[in-house]
């Protein structure tokens, strides 16, 4: 009976050392193993043999890794103050100084996020929040990546969500863009009455140069006005107009005859 139970301790002590010893690592992790508390390698993808006893390993996730960056309140360069949320893409480019260089590569990481986020908006004004977003994005991955590279971890991208303004100054925004519209319409209206004069002007030339062409277009006025025949509108007749009537009448010899 004391053998038995001898053999069963030695054989989950020989299942239980094995388990510890044999590890099998996905495609996305790898190991980093210590030797007596000093760093050793990184093993991994695959079944890699840890010495119990001796060496230890720490798991490392190396997928992308998503952070909602919450809500932060933010002073802008033109003192408007805002709530600005963010999302964070990063990964774990190198797991040995994610593991030994900083304690959790993950919170250290998410809090660097926030504090960036906010001093970079702070450079910025409003305008600039709300309509350069792509500019701010590169801005703050590039800072927050050069920053996380000592600690083996790769900032891929940063995206703005929402700016979130007082209500006060949504309806700021919305008189500023009625006033801006009601200016674009001004000057639109004042380029066209410029553009209108500028070809009126050319027409009053070469009626000026054509005084057969001015006569054509009085008649053709008459015309259109004497559609309307409901009212009846006295128009003078132009001096030039009758001697050059009488001037082709005098010309015509088959009239002289009659």
């Amino acid at each position: 009976m004391t053998y038995e139970i001898f053999w069963l301790a030695l054989l989950g002590f020989v299942v239980l050392l094995l388990f510890f010893t044999f590890h099998v690592l996905r495609q996305y992790e790898r190991g980093v193993v210590f030797f007596l508390g000093t760093f050793y390698s990184v093993k991994g993808p695959g079944l890699i043999i840890v010495v119990p006893f001796f060496q230890q390993m720490v798991r490392v996730d190396t997928r992308t890794m998503v952070y909602d960056v919450p809500s932060q309140d933010v002073i802008s360069r033109d003192n408007v103050s805002v709530k600005v949320s963010a999302v964070l893409y990063f990964r774990v480019s190198d797991p040995e100084p994610a593991i030994c260089k900083v304690e959790d590569f993950f919170e250290a990481t998410s809090q660097l996020a926030q504090t960036t986020l906010r001093s970079i908006l702070g450079q910025h004004e409003l305008d600039e929040m709300l309509a350069n977003r792509d500019q701010l994005n590169t801005g703050i991955q590039n800072l927050l990546d050069e920053q996380t590279e000592p600690w083996g971890i790769k900032v891929i991208n940063v995206e703005i969500k929402h700016v979130d303004l007082a209500e006060s100054m949504v309806r700021a925004i919305a008189k500023q863009a009625e006033a801006e519209r009601e200016r674009r319409a001004k000057v639109i209206h004042a380029t066209g009455e410029l553009e209108a004069s500028e070809r009126l002007l050319e027409a009053a030339n070469v009626l000026a140069q054509n005084p057969q062409a001015l006569q054509l277009r009085y008649m053709q006025t008459l015309t259109e006005v004497a559609r309307d025949r409901s009212t009846i509108i006295p128009f003078p007749v132009p001096i030039d107009l009758i001697d050059s009537l009488r001037g082709v009448a005098a010309a015509d010899p088959d009239q002289d005859s009659d």
